[in-house]
């Protein structure tokens, strides 16, 4: 069964980073996809950053480019989410997710896991 732990979220002054961890354990083998979503409270869950093991690809939302990075440690089956110039607006719980092979969540261009989740980790970004 696959699992996957998020961790490293917190409280941060705007400007500020952070970086989760998310540690993903029982593929069988090594393709998966691997990803970051966010629900802000009100709002709808949305995708942040993925890879797939694969396509080779990565995907980052629009609304994170250039501030934050994904990637993907093969040896310790373990994803982060490098978050930088962190803004009010980031604030969220952050969730990981992942499926076995492709990734199964298609749209606007990126795609993202949508089979396993985590239980999230809160990020609060305060002006």
């Amino acid at each position: 069964q696959v699992q996957v732990v998020e961790s490293g979220g917190g409280s941060v002054q705007a400007g500020g980073s952070l970086r989760l961890s998310c540690a993903a354990s029982g593929f069988r083998d090594s393709t998966k996809c691997l990803g970051w979503y966010r629900q802000a409270p009100g709002k709808e869950r949305e995708g942040v950053a993925a890879i797939s093991t694969f396509s080779g690809r990565t995907y980052v939302d629009d609304s994170v480019k250039g501030r934050f990075t994904i990637s993907l440690d093969n040896t310790e089956n373990t994803l982060y989410l490098q978050m930088s110039s962190l803004k009010p607006e980031d604030t969220a719980m952050y969730y990981c997710a992942a499926d076995r092979g492709r990734c199964t969540a298609c749209s606007g261009g990126n795609c993202y896991p949508q089979t396993y989740w985590g239980r999230g980790t809160q990020v609060t970004v305060s002006v």
